[in-house]
């Protein structure tokens, strides 16, 4: 299976990227499903129903969030609603949604799509995402109920999210970080088969300050102190992903590439400017 993850989708620049360029970039890597990151896509923080639906026009099989999940309240009554939109497992109890779900291709081959949120260095308590991810994937496992199975850890901390892709290592095709809106140089395949990135980066304007604005930023480090709300910046956004190639007899992966195509960063190889 031919697997597209994008990160972070930030803002109105993030969205106007996916809405512009998702297809054209699913045709050129003949990707099977797509996986899109949404939760900063509305004003940077949350994801509206308008807005997931833009997504999932523009191409996304599926939307995942993170700890900003429910900053945008439709998204509480929507989710339920829309079983192509993912939130974290470790999420309170009470929470509406699902954190796991088996999405199907085209072909028929089943993936599951689950996320879980770190506890290093966040700032709500969330409940352990191992022991959530340890129960789903040994219901799901590559290669047997799944053809594939990938893994959205939504955490601050490189060292959580790499403890999580060792400890999924040979029980899902890919381990992918998301949060810190940072795309990492370290995508690998673990020595069981999982393909890992500590985080995919942020589909957003990189002329920002992990896609917000300079200015509020620039005036809280140096000040200590808020004056304004934090704003999106809104010039051309660069994608930010990785593609995963899998092998449907045992679920692990056969190579990684990171994505990258925009007009700020080095461009991977082989998808464009």
């Amino acid at each position: 299976m031919r697997i597209l993850f994008l990160g972070d989708v930030m803002g109105k620049a993030g969205r106007r990227a996916i809405t512009e360029r998702l297809a054209p970039l699913r045709q050129q890597l003949r990707a099977d499903f797509v996986v899109v990151n949404g939760e900063n896509a509305s004003g940077g923080m949350g994801l509206t129903a308008a807005h997931a639906k833009t997504l999932l026009e523009a191409g996304a099989d599926c939307l995942t969030l993170g700890d900003h999940a429910f900053d945008q309240k439709d998204m509480l009554g929507f989710i339920d609603s829309e079983p192509r939109i993912i939130r974290p497992l470790n999420f309170a109890r009470e929470a509406p949604g699902r954190g796991a779900r088996v999405f199907q291709d085209q072909r028929g081959r089943k993936i599951l799509v689950a996320q879980a949120l770190g506890q290093v260095f966040m700032k709500r308590p969330f409940d352990d995402p191992f022991s959530a991810l340890d129960a789903v994937l040994r219901a799901h496992p590559p290669g047997g109920m799944v053809q594939a199975a990938l893994i959205d850890f939504h955490a601050e901390a490189t060292s959580e999210k790499m403890a999580a892709g060792h400890f999924c290592d040979g029980r899902a095709s890919l381990v992918v970080g998301t949060h810190t809106h940072v795309p990492t140089a370290d995508a690998q395949i673990l020595n069981r088969g999982t393909a890992y990135l500590s985080d995919a980066g942020m589909c957003g304007d990189y002329d920002s300050i992990i896609g917000m604005e300079k200015a509020e930023p620039l005036r809280r480090f140096l000040t200590g102190m808020a004056r304004d709300r934090f704003t999106p910046a809104n010039e051309e956004a660069t994608l930010c992903g990785v593609f995963v190639e899998t092998d449907d007899r045992t679920g692990l992966a056969t190579s990684i590439l990171p994505i990258r195509q925009g007009p700020r960063l080095q461009p991977s190889p082989g998808t464009g400017a």
